[in-house]
């Protein structure tokens, strides 16, 4: 009599008994069930969980690092760049022709100041230079190398004029860092229109510094003209 309670397999039909061979065993069958049911091993599972984290970590860290360390660098640069550009330090210079200076601005003997003078020919703003030389004469010239572009210097420190210009002074200098002139406002040299103060100490230069005229009024300093 049939067992009612035996329900067909439809993917694991019963083998049929054939004499003389043995009836093959389940056990390979079980364990594939298991495994069909119970998915991966748990350990499997947590390692390839575990590396897709590190994965997105990885990802997310790569994208956030360039946007928080590169972009402030770039723009906490800027102000520094800005507070150090040289028209902002132009702008607060006296213009001539006008006053440029008082007297008591420069109440010492080789006291200078820097100052713009405007060209009627160009409307180019010239750096320029007013000096007390000895003796009470207060002395103009253009800092413009004449003939040229380079922008010349007021060289108070001696040791600066005998290490960078190979010169031996007793006073303060004009000097010329692309030439590598000095002149001497104490002293004439020529100049197209006759004698200039700034004579040729050395260098390759051709005359001395452009002159810029100078009127004194009570304490104010006027640049009038230039050369």
């Amino acid at each position: 009599m049939p067992d009612n309670n035996w329900k067909k397999d439809a993917f694991n039909p019963p083998q049929p008994a054939i004499p003389g061979v043995p009836k093959p065993s389940n056990t390979g069958a079980a364990q594939s069930a298991a495994i069909q049911s119970d998915g991966l091993p748990t350990w499997i599972t947590l390692s390839i969980a575990g590396v897709l984290v590190l994965v997105i970590v990885a990802v997310w860290w790569i994208r956030r690092t360039p946007a928080e360390e590169i972009a402030p660098a770039q723009t906490s640069d800027l102000p520094a760049a800005a507070s150090a550009a040289s028209p902002t330090a132009a702008s607060n210079l006296p213009v001539a022709p006008g006053e440029v200076a008082t007297t008591d601005e420069l109440a010492s003997t080789w006291a200078a100041k820097k100052f713009l003078f405007h060209s009627t020919i160009n409307g180019e703003q010239i750096p320029a230079m007013i000096v007390h030389l000895p003796g009470g004469t207060y002395w103009g010239f253009s800092l413009r190398e004449p003939y040229g572009t380079c922008e010349m210097e007021w060289v108070t420190d001696l040791q600066k004029l005998e290490t960078e210009y190979k010169y031996r002074a007793q006073h303060a200098m004009v000097a010329d860092p692309c030439n590598h002139s000095v002149f001497d406002l104490t002293r004439y040299g020529s100049g197209p229109n006759g004698l200039v103060r700034g004579e040729i100490k050395q260098g390759a230069a051709v005359r001395p510094p452009i002159a810029i005229e100078i009127e004194t009024k009570g304490k104010r300093l006027l640049a009038t003209r230039m050369e």
